[in-house]
């Protein structure tokens, strides 16, 4: 029998190495994934290939059992069993049917507003990457009694690199710390470094690790294996080799009435208990004998799918196990949100693919869905299982699922809906507000990749905000409107403002690498061993994204970063502090800015988290020239190349928007993407160039941090008292119109109406764009001896169209 990894193997040169075991349970395929190029296809799990239920349900029980043997009765007990979305739902459910006694919980991506989150965690190489832990059981992880937490059971499909679950450790170990954890997969594919991660936080912890598995091995890739994975599955689509199964019309599928027991819970996304295990087993004969009767006996019924839903597995599966035992010809899979590529040779693992918009109003927006081998599987007939949160009008319409499954199954289509478990609010008299949907991230907005930077923002794309920067001074000044209602047009660089961009950041990368690192080395250390970073848009953004690069490439560590919008004046974004705390504890998010000028926004988010307990006000920043914060990289006022551009160099993402008839009580701020200038966007570019320098100033992280843990780093707020006496020299009154330090004075330069510049006498190479933006804008430079900062920007004070002297007159003078 030809293996089902062979066409990948041969093509990429992928090979498997390990127990003999390995090739009957895994073949290969291709993701549609710019993260990984190649998908390990269990052919037991139940998931993409069509299986027999016992054999599906029975390697979890077994790896269960194998648990049982390892903890002993009186640690087993005490167990708790954790699965993740989603494909290993039914696994983690079998395995904790296998321990007996435990209490089960499976990640999930659906949030529920009545169900705090009991913490989350990324799991980076994924298509969605964000999970949930969302158990009715406040006190789920606290199981054990008089003798403490019992050991927590992790089950995943495959332990490849491990990061998801050191990602999952990190975060539960940080809120209900335990003496034992076990690992359990199908298959562990780790290579050796990876089982080293895992042994350093055995080893941080104290903590016991044991991992358990039906087979072991390792997965060799060839060191170009992405890039020729993705133009290998560019090919075949040239092809049109993938075999996507056309849509067809609507169908009026059969629906069988399942009597599902009042209150079971439909799975364990919100936890399931040893009784709910008991009430399931003693229905599920009644429930297989009505399935039969609705597709007219097993003569009629002939070679059947069950086809569970996304997470939604082991529901389906019983089901599917309960038909089997009544003597069915009986196979079980699911959906999926994964996109594979399919090719119909014997020695690939996924042969053909139904494709349909999902169904069940997902709140990361909606998308396609697959079924992969089920056309062309022989199935004269497919019983789809889904949840009542799913069964929707989109199900049943042309082009969806079952219309899809119509063009599969000769002679039925069927359909049993499980009612979708919501647990009730815990205070029932508590207004929940609306699900928020879930962070934009790039390609789809941003130029980032999706990993860096998850967007708690609305994509404004489409609408007209931008506004000539004289048109927006005078209305900002007269009180007419606020700055944050419009944008500024973006400003192009001419060649020789880029040049000198590239000059700035191939003189500073290094300097900026050692802050970069300096400062995430402080919050690891003093804030959180696993912070949730949330930069502010957008010159926070690069810095975001070049810490979490840090804290990956120094310590395997995979930061979960966001991006919110805060305006001076106005707040922070409440809905996407509502939606981080509904995510992650609150005492983890660190807030990330690129630099601090004379405070204004480390005031302002200070104001705005007075509403919102359990967030930490204090801003992490590169570089804290105005000394208004106590974690940073720096406290230099050099130039730090992001602050040369705008969006090109911050993801393609504008300034944040807030205007009442676009941003409503329930939405995120807005932002616009700009796609139309990918051609000139430098912000991989910048990141990359940044993290190349990592190694070569890690000895001087090392010993910057070992300084700075013992020096006195209070802020003094001099920034602060220098703008106030610059706004009173110079006859401005308003600290507002004064901007210290290079990056705001570049702001000054490309968004607001420049009056002159002040800068240090001899600042050198850090001022060569400042003197070249303020020429080419007719805006003097005044060198000065007494700067506490490099440069400082001075807003125009009075400004109307034609103004150009502090009073707000046109006077050649000035």
């Amino acid at each position: 029998m030809v293996w089902t990894g062979t066409w990948v193997s041969d093509r990429l040169g992928i090979e498997l190495a390990g127990d003999d075991e390995l090739r009957g349970l895994l073949g290969l395929a291709l993701r549609r994934n710019p993260k990984r190029a190649h998908l390990l296809v269990s052919g037991v799990l139940g998931k993409h290939v069509p299986q027999l239920p016992s054999v599906v349900h029975g390697h979890g029980v077994t790896l269960g059992r194998r648990v049982r043997a390892l903890l002993g009765p009186e640690e087993a007990a005490r167990a708790v069993v954790l699965g993740y979305a989603e494909t290993a739902t039914a696994l983690g459910h079998a395995v904790a049917d296998g321990l007996e006694s435990a209490p089960y919980l499976h990640s999930t991506r659906r949030p529920v507003a009545s169900v705090p989150s009991a913490g989350g965690f990324e799991e980076s190489h994924s298509h969605a990457t964000s999970h949930l832990l969302l158990p009715e059981d406040p006190a789920f992880f606290d199981r054990g009694g008089e003798a403490g937490r019992g050991p927590l059971v992790l089950v995943d499909d495959e332990f490849s690199t491990g990061n998801t679950v050191l990602n999952t450790l990190r975060d539960l170990h940080a809120r209900h710390p335990r003496t034992h954890y076990v690992i359990v997969a199908l298959v562990d594919m780790r290579a050796p470094g990876d089982a080293d991660r895992l042994a350093a936080f055995a080893e941080e912890t104290g903590a016991r690790i044991d991992v358990v598995a039906h087979a072991r091995g390792t997965v060799r890739l060839p060191d170009d294996v992405l890039a020729r994975g993705l133009r290998l599955v560019e090919e075949q689509d040239g092809r049109t080799a993938d075999p996507l199964v056309p849509c067809a019309p609507a169908v009026a599928p059969v629906r069988l009435e399942l009597g599902w027991p009042a209150g079971l819970p439909d799975g364990g996304r919100h936890g399931f208990t040893p009784d709910h295990r008991d009430r399931l087993r003693q229905a599920l004969p009644a429930m297989a004998a009505r399935i039969v009767d609705g597709l007219g006996g097993p003569e009629r019924a002939g070679r059947v799918l069950v086809l569970g839903f996304e997470e939604l597995m082991y529901a389906p599966l019983v089901l599917a196990g309960a038909l089997e035992e009544a003597g069915l010809d009986v196979r079980f899979s699911t959906t999926t949100r994964s996109p594979v590529l399919a090719v119909d040779d014997p020695g690939y693992a996924i042969r053909t693919r139904l494709a349909f918009p999902a169904h069940d109003d997902p709140a990361d927006g909606p998308g396609e869905r697959y079924a992969y081998n089920v056309a062309g599987g022989g199935f004269d007939t497919v019983l789809a299982v889904v949840d009542s949160a799913a069964d929707t009008p989109a199900l049943h319409a042309p082009g969806g699922l079952l219309a899809q499954l119509a063009t599969a199954a000769p002679r039925v289509v069927a359909l049993a809906v499980v009612p979708a478990h919501t647990p009730a609010p815990r205070n029932p008299d508590r207004q929940e507000p609306p699900v928020l949907p879930a962070p934009l991230r790039g390609p789809d907005f941003s130029s980032y990749e999706p990993d860096d930077v998850g967007w708690l923002l609305q994509d404004l794309s489409a609408v007209r905000l931008e506004a000539p920067v004289e048109e927006r001074e005078e209305a900002v000044q007269r009180g007419g409107a606020h700055y944050a209602e419009s944008l500024p047009v973006e400003y192009q660089p001419t060649e020789e403002y880029q040049e000198l961009y590239r000059d700035a950041l191939a003189g500073s990368a290094a300097r900026i690498a050692r802050a970069v690192g300096t400062v995430t080395e402080l919050v690891l250390a003093e804030r959180s061993p696993r912070p949730v970073l949330v930069s502010l848009a957008r010159a926070g953004t690069p810095v975001g994204v070049l810490m979490r690069r840090w804290a990956r490439h120094r310590h395997g560590t995979e930061l979960p970063h966001y991006a919110v919008s805060i305006v001076r004046g106005r707040g922070i974004d409440a809905n996407a502090l509502r939606w981080l705390a509904a995510h992650h504890d609150p005492a983890d998010v660190v807030f990330v800015d690129g630099w601090t000028g004379k405070g204004a926004i480390t005031r302002e988010l200070a104001d705005a988290l007075a509403e919102f307990p359990g967030f930490d006000p204090e801003i992490a920043v590169l570089a804290d020239p105005g000394s208004c914060v106590r974690t940073y990289g720096t406290r230099e006022d050099f130039l730090i190349p992001s602050a040369c551009l705008n969006s090109t160099v911050s993801g393609l993402i504008s300034r944040t928007v807030l205007r009442d008839d676009l941003v409503g009580p329930h939405d995120y701020h807005g932002a616009k993407f700009y796609r139309e200038l990918s051609g000139s966007d430098v912000s991989r570019d910048f990141v990359a160039a940044v993290e190349a320098r990592f190694d070569e100033v890690a000895d001087a992280v090392d010993q910057q941090v070992k300084e700075a843990a013992s020096a006195d780093r209070a802020p003094t707020w001099e920034g602060w008292a220098a703008v106030e006496r610059i706004s009173e020299e110079q006859g401005i009154h308003d600290v507002n119109l004064v901007k210290p330090g290079v990056g705001e004075t570049t702001r000054v330069l490309l968004r607001r109406v420049p009056w002159k510049i002040l800068a240090r006498r001899g600042a050198g190479a850090d001022l060569a764009h400042i003197r070249l933006l303020a020429e080419q804008r007719g805006v003097p430079v005044e060198e000065r001896d007494d700067l506490p900062y490099t440069c400082v920007g001075l807003i125009h004070p009075r400004y109307t169209r034609g103004a150009t002297g502090a009073d707000g007159k046109a006077v050649g003078s000035a």
